[in-house]
């Protein structure tokens, strides 16, 4: 539980500072909105891809666990 909200916690930090940084940038709103549609699809990606990884680690020690018991 712990590692996740850590992941869950380092996610939202990198979100925060990828909007905060693409807001400060000295570009035209049209770029900006580019950029963050741009980074929001990156961070999509990762975050599908960390929840994937969770969720197998989850799995295995189900299956590791279920295994213990019999």
């Amino acid at each position: 539980m712990a590692k996740s909200r850590t992941i869950l916690g380092a996610i939202v930090g990198a979100a925060v500072g990828i909007v905060a940084g693409v807001l400060t940038a000295p570009k035209s709103g049209k770029e900006v909105r580019e950029d963050l549609k741009d980074k929001a699809g990156d961070l999509k990606t990762k975050a599908k891809s960390t929840r994937d990884g969770l969720v197998e680690k989850a799995k295995t020690a189900v299956d590791e666990l279920g295994k213990s018991r019999k």
